[in-house]
């Protein structure tokens, strides 16, 4: 399918790996050039080099924290007008609420709800003025499913999509969707960290332990970047433009929610 957005120009944040270059190349892909971020010079090249060579895309690369101001003030400028924006960050620690400070609050307010809200405050503006434009926040199945140990995740985020609530509705009349992704299990990084925490905890093989989380899926796996990609490149299509304000769940059917 010709998703209809070859020669648009995207920003996707923590994109040199996992599930953020996922969503890059299904974008390359579709004929998009790219402006790639994260902290990772070294990382975030060879994902560069790899989506040139396979897809011909243009694609300009800034490592940098995006939490950071200055960092943040760098990919904008490197980015300049952009037609999409995905935003990604990864979550903070797990933990127990009695242990949980101001400061720690703050911080997970500052990644996973202030950064995407400055983004799009820079991109979005842009976006309505030429009538077109997208954006795509990658969250967590806790915003819709919460996490008991991950408190912090689900305060934040939450927040995020509130404020996606109202907006998006503001700016749909201009051409402009925005949308949360909220993934279940991928299989990333983080997952095979998690799958060895597992191991360790029970003492039993990694190979075991993810097997055991497999079987908490219906879908009896986890997902993969690639799928995830291509769903983040739809709600980025020509085609996405009447969801507005969507929460949308890849878990492989792991949360049994009817709304």
């Amino acid at each position: 399918m010709d998703l209809g957005i070859r020669g648009r120009r995207a920003l996707v944040c923590a994109s040199s790996k996992g599930l953020g270059r996922g969503c890059a190349e299904a974008l390359a892909e579709a004929g998009v050039n790219l402006i790639l971020n994260a902290r990772g010079a070294e990382a975030l090249e060879a994902t560069a080099a790899h989506i040139r060579d396979r897809y011909d895309v243009e694609v300009t690369t800034v490592a940098a924290d995006i939490v950071d101001a200055e960092g943040r003030a760098r990919v904008l400028e490197a980015t300049g007008q952009a037609d999409i924006l995905v935003t990604n960050a990864g979550g903070p620690p797990p933990g127990v609420w009695t242990d949980w400070s101001r400061d720690d609050f703050i911080k997970a307010l500052d990644a996973n709800l202030l950064t995407p809200v400055a983004l799009m405050q820079a991109l979005v503006p842009g976006m309505a003025e030429r009538g077109w434009g997208r954006v795509v926040n990658i969250t967590s199945q806790s915003v819709r499913a919460p996490i008991a140990a991950l408190g912090l995740s689900n305060t934040a985020r939450t927040g995020l999509t509130g404020f996606v609530a109202g907006t998006s509705r503001q700016v749909a009349g201009k051409g402009v969707a925005i949308n949360n992704l909220l993934p279940g299990i991928h299989d990333t990084d983080r997952a095979t960290a998690l799958d060895g925490g597992m191991a360790k905890q029970a003492g039993i093989s990694v190979a075991e332990a993810r097997q055991r989380r497999y079987a908490s899926i219906p879908a009896g796996r986890y997902g993969t970047a690639e799928e995830f990609g291509a769903a983040c490149a739809f709600l980025c299509s020509q085609y996405a433009g009447f969801f507005i304000g969507q929460n949308f769940m890849p878990d492989g059917g792991l949360n049994n929610l009817t709304m």
